[in-house]
């Protein structure tokens, strides 16, 4: 039977695999994708309705297609991002396989490359690309049992308020998701509690320039002045609502109780460590830091950038800060429901590759797997803090073309030998 066999096979068509099918493409390299689902499938039935893009519609973007109907300081909404995707890759003519899944990887027997079983069949690639993004297997803690009579979901499947049942809804997790998520069911009229651990807080916006752009111009999308420890926490900056700076502190004015980090379930009771004073002040100071590195960029380069002197009050801490709550009864405060919004963990089962992997993780220098011929794209700090954001894989794809290119310069090539009985050939003896 005729076995299908390409140079490169990418795994997952979000905005990861386009982006390395476009480079591939403008190399002349020959390649695949395959999408389980369809293209940016995550966007569409992995997110809740009233989801946005997290940067505007100028930044969250690849380099050659702007939107051409949303206003360049908005927030995409979901269904847009999805659009913006499929037809980036009709633009590109990606060779984008939709509803193939990628079962089983493993190196190829007595030659090089690797053999791919999908649900339509056997593929050999001499190499593949996992593109199969950061939101891979949704992370729930395994704290409050199944028997505890609540309903629990993760971020990834939530939707809207009218999916959970009347009554309390606890929100874990203080990042883009939690935050908005709970805002939402709080103006949705439910009562709404919010547990938060340590996190970064960056302004929305500041001095009449997003995030996005300090992001750039002082160096953070490269962490080269991140402190180290703020690599790993919670990401708290959203495009919901118009866009706004996430205070955790107006969440709790207006109503939401604020929590700290959720720890136990005993006997219908949650218990909370006592941190939140601690995360929140750790906040502040990430934010007033952002403020005042911008405030020095402005005054270094002669930028004329409006004052913004309104930022740099802190509202004054809610009553579920300054009396923290550390053990909540279920019943008692009406919860009924429990939403995790707790992240991602990676699922590679499919890659069969140890050489690959190293602790369960992926062993890879930018992308470039210890294992020769296979590589990762779009995972956090793949190459820095931007990589797992839209415009940062662009450039991480660019490199790992890049690399495949080469790679393929060095099997190409073929040495000339001497002919025997020639002066050549007596030299080379």
């Amino acid at each position: 039977m005729t076995v299908e066999t390409t140079d490169t096979l990418i795994v997952g068509a979000g905005q990861s695999g386009i982006a390395m099918s476009e480079h591939l493409r403008d190399l002349g390299i020959p390649h695949l994708v395959l999408e389980r689902n369809r293209v940016a499938e995550r966007w569409r039935s992995e997110r809740w309705d009233s989801l946005v893009a997290n940067g505007p519609a100028w930044h969250d973007r690849f380099p050659n297609m702007e939107f051409n109907d949303v206003e360049p300081d908005s927030f995409p909404a979901k269904e847009r991002m999805a659009r913006y995707f499929e037809d980036y890759a009709s633009m590109i003519d990606a060779p984008i396989r939709t509803g193939v899944e990628v079962k089983h990887v493993r190196r190829a027997e007595g030659k090089p490359g690797y053999r791919v079983e999908t649900s339509q069949g056997v593929i050999e690639a001499q190499r593949v690309v996992a593109a199969t993004g950061p939101f891979q297997a949704p992370a729930m803690p395994q704290i409050v049992p199944e028997s505890a009579g609540l309903t629990q979901l993760h971020s990834s499947a939530y939707k809207n308020p009218g999916q959970l049942p009347e009554g309390a809804v606890l929100v874990v997790g203080g990042g883009a998701s939690g935050s908005q998520i709970a805002e939402e069911l709080h103006r949705a009229g439910r009562k709404v509690y919010l547990s938060i651990g340590e996190h970064y807080r960056p302004p929305r916006s500041y001095r009449a320039r997003d995030y996005c752009w300090w992001l750039g111009v002082l160096g953070k999308w490269d962490e080269i002045k991140i402190d180290a420890k703020k690599k790993h926490v919670a990401f708290a900056v959203s495009g919901y609502d118009g866009g706004k700076t996430i205070d955790f502190r107006r969440l709790g004015n207006m109503g939401i109780t604020v929590l700290g980090l959720t720890q136990t379930y005993e006997h219908g009771k949650l218990t909370f460590a006592d941190d939140l004073v601690q995360n929140l002040a750790e906040g502040d100071r990430a934010y007033l830091d952002v403020l005042r590195e911008a405030d020095e960029y402005v005054a270094r380069n002669g930028i004329d950038l409006p004052e913004e002197p309104e930022a740099w009050e802190i509202q004054p801490d809610p009553d579920c800060v300054t009396n923290p709550v550390l053990e909540l009864d279920v019943q008692e405060a009406g919860i009924t429901s429990i939403l995790w919004a707790t992240g991602f963990k990676f699922d590679f089962s499919w890659l069969d590759v140890p050489g690959a992997f190293r602790d369960g993780m992926p062993f890879h220098k930018r992308g470039i797997s210890a294992e020769p011929g296979i590589y990762f794209l779009g995972l956090p700090e793949l190459t820095n803090r931007a990589s797992s954001f839209i415009y940062g894989c662009w450039y991480d794809a660019k490199y790992l073309a890049t690399h495949v290119m080469v790679q393929r310069n060095y099997t190409a090539y073929e040495k000339d030998m001497p002919v025997p009985g020639t002066l050549a050939a007596r030299r080379a003896g």
